[in-house]
């Protein structure tokens, strides 16, 4: 008898099989039948169980991210042939890897008056760890946005200083700090011994991420004691400080990257949508025409897997695929295709819609909105070793309509490519 965890699994293949027997063969006519549903089963439940550890978590260490980075700059270099910009690129982690010498630290205020003064404030940090202090310029907002310095990423620490009790504009402020941004909060109050009640109001307006990195200075408090905690954290935090900053380094490179990979995709997706459409166009068979754009769609995906680095086996890249197709077709993308075209064919009087082409296009167009899709999901994951194809799943939706509604702007280009390809297709 198989184990109980089992038995969950199995019924629902069970099921699935009887239900997808009539919906394969009668409706979708892919040969087969039963034997192909069962083997697509094991495909559904192996996508349907709970995710095991991820095995494409961002690095968390020095190593880690060196390397990362490295694969980035070995990536541009099969784009393109810049040696100044690989220079630049090179001496950019350089200068990462190469930091070095005391913590750097920046006290941030929303106001010249609120926070310790410099000379208080540097005796009050001495300790084993050296200290480099800036101030940094009152924060404003005379455009009327709030932004984040960028300069401030750099340093390894930042001490942000308010006044109790905390204004609205101040949680404002506190959301511009960046989530990996090691920071603690100052909060001074002019009350000669803060109640429990008066710290309590104050971490109730706080974010999580401030609740244990406070430090409440009453107007009795030195300095140097409402600050104990933070000392304590100075070499810690210079020590994350270079894979933060190779993480950011990462995530630029990778939007550069972006645009040049959508550059060669384009290339592709061009000349595979025609082979789709020639597929179609010479098979008479419903089937076969499904095997054929699937056949199709696996050469591009292929090339695709190669544009973005993934380090993913063909056939789970091709089930990626169909998932996306899937999702496309649920969403009535083909429906739109052909009745657009029969609406454009009654305008111009269908003299270059020829017998069998609407399905031929139709399927051209499905493998657009699919390569986008695609395009975009390796984008979210670029960098990993593998993806995630539950959390692919949770995407497609998401991803099938932005492509979709990105191609209908691009209608017209396509249908012009449409004709060229039929005049030549037929001549």
């Amino acid at each position: 008898m198989p184990p109980s965890s089992l038995l969950r699994p199995l019924a629902l293949a069970g099921a699935g099989l009887l239900a997808g027997q009539w919906l394969i063969s009668d409706v979708m006519h892919v040969p087969g039948g039963g034997l192909g549903l069962l083997a697509a089963g094991g495909v559904v439940i192996w996508l349907g169980r709970k995710p095991s550890q991820p095995r494409f978590a961002a690095p968390v260490s020095l190593d880690g991210w060196m390397t990362r980075c490295q694969e980035v700059l070995d990536q541009f270099a099969r784009f393109e042939q810049q040696p100044s910009a690989d220079l630049a690129r090179r001496a950019e982690l350089k200068r990462v890897l190469d930091r070095c010498g005391p913590v750097r630290m920046a006290m941030v205020a929303l106001g010249g008056s609120q926070g310790p003064n410099e000379a208080d404030l540097s005796s009050s940090l001495a300790g084993p760890a050296p200290v480099t202090l800036s101030l940094c310029h009152p924060l404003t907002t005379d455009d009327g946005s709030r932004s984040w310095p960028g300069g401030l990423l750099d340093q390894d620490l930042i001490l942000f200083s308010l006044q109790a009790p905390l204004l609205a504009s101040d949680l404002l402020w506190l959301q511009q700090v960046p989530d990996d941004q090691p920071a603690w909060l100052l909060v001074s109050t002019d009350a000669k011994d803060a109640s429990t009640d008066a710290v309590a109001a104050v971490l109730d307006d706080l974010p999580e991420r401030w609740r244990e990195r406070i430090l409440v200075q009453e107007s009795s408090m030195q300095l140097r004691t409402a600050l104990a905690p933070l000392r304590r954290s100075l070499k810690q935090a210079a020590v994350e400080t270079r894979p933060r900053l190779l993480a950011d380094l990462h995530r630029r490179w990778q939007r550069d990257l972006e645009s040049l990979r959508r550059e060669r995709f384009l290339q592709i997706q061009q000349r595979t949508q025609w082979v789709v459409a020639g597929s179609v166009m010479a098979s008479p068979i419903a089937s076969l025409d499904l095997l054929a754009v699937a056949v199709a769609n696996g050469l591009m995906i292929k090339e695709m897997g190669e544009i973005w680095g993934t380090s993913l086996q063909p056939d789970v890249l091709r089930e990626a695929a169909a998932q996306l197709a899937r999702v496309a077709l649920a969403q009535g993308v083909v429906e739109w295709t052909g009745q657009t075209l029969l609406g454009l064919a009654k305008l111009d009087g269908g003299s270059w819609l020829i017998a069998g082409s609407m399905q031929a296009l139709s399927a051209a167009y499905l493998t657009r909105v699919v390569g986008r899709s695609m395009a975009d999901w390796l984008a979210i994951n670029a960098g990993v070793d593998e993806l995630d194809l539950v959390a692919l799943k949770q995407q497609a939706p998401l991803l099938v309509a932005r492509a979709a509604e990105e191609e209908r702007v691009n209608w017209n280009g396509f249908v012009q490519q449409s004709r060229e390809w039929l005049l030549h297709a037929t001549s």
